[in-house]
């Protein structure tokens, strides 16, 4: 059993390494609390797991990975769209003291994501193997473990570079990482036969376009707000200086 749980930790650990959970936990983690984050990941990494290994390799060949990859798309591409839309949002004057947003919200989005995103991957197969030969239990435990840890990883990471960087900024490149899932999990189920580098290098112009569109949105706005203002200063200088300001001629 002992042996059968860090077989599984050591296999799951290292096939996790650099993997998309990974950089899911990170962009996660610049988003929401930390606890939150690892608590989503925790409770969808033993539930896709206690599928693979109590049903088997059988239930994984059959599960519907081609929809489940396409809802996971849609759920990063609307994820990513969201953020990058709640931080280039105008900036208000007088902003309202943010109320803290629930826990409950958060949780859920992450279990979801990664619920999504873990069905029918290749961990879930790896782990599927590896109850045909081991204890089950052992080894649902052990890849649990190891997945877990590995993404608590990418969760120190995104701390320690929330904590060097202002919160916008964060929220832009979380946004911008989301629409990187969304893009390549796309192309990679709706063009299975295009190369891992080729996806990864199409997907790049899904957040360079949104981001490119929302800064011309921005400097539109703010050259808009610019003119208004001034506007403003124009009407209100003869009343400043005890003149009242001249009507138009009929």
């Amino acid at each position: 059993m002992i042996a059968t749980v860090l077989l599984s930790i050591g296999i799951v650990f290292l096939a996790e390494l650099g993997d998309k959970s990974q950089l899911m936990a990170l962009a996660f983690a610049l988003r929401y609390r930390w606890w939150v984050v690892l608590g989503g990941i925790a409770t969808a990494t033993a539930a896709v797991h206690l599928i693979s290994v109590g049903v088997g390799y059988f239930l994984g060949a059959a599960l519907p990975t081609r929809a489940i990859s396409l809802v996971a798309a849609i759920i990063f591409l609307a994820v990513g769209l969201w953020t990058l839309r709640e931080h280039f949002s105008p900036a208000d004057p007088d902003p309202e003291p943010k109320t803290p947003k629930a826990v409950s919200a958060p949780f859920f989005v992450v279990l979801s994501a990664f619920l999504l995103a873990e069905l029918g991957d290749r961990t879930m197969f790896a782990t599927a193997a590896l109850a045909a030969d081991f204890d089950w239990a052992g080894v649902w435990l052990g890849s649990t473990v190891g997945m877990v840890a590995a993404d608590a990883l990418a969760i120190a990471v995104g701390i320690l570079v929330g904590k060097h960087l202002p919160e916008h900024a964060i929220g832009i490149g979380s946004g911008l990482l989301f629409l990187y899932f969304g893009a390549a999990t796309l192309l990679g189920t709706l063009v299975p036969t295009m190369g891992g580098p080729l996806v990864a290098a199409v997907a790049l112009s899904a957040p360079a376009a949104a981001f490119g569109v929302l800064l011309t949105r921005r400097a539109v706005e703010a050259r808009r707000s610019a003119s208004a203002r001034a506007s403003t200063v124009t009407e209100s200088a003869p009343i400043a200086a005890g003149r009242p300001p001249r009507r138009p001629a009929r």
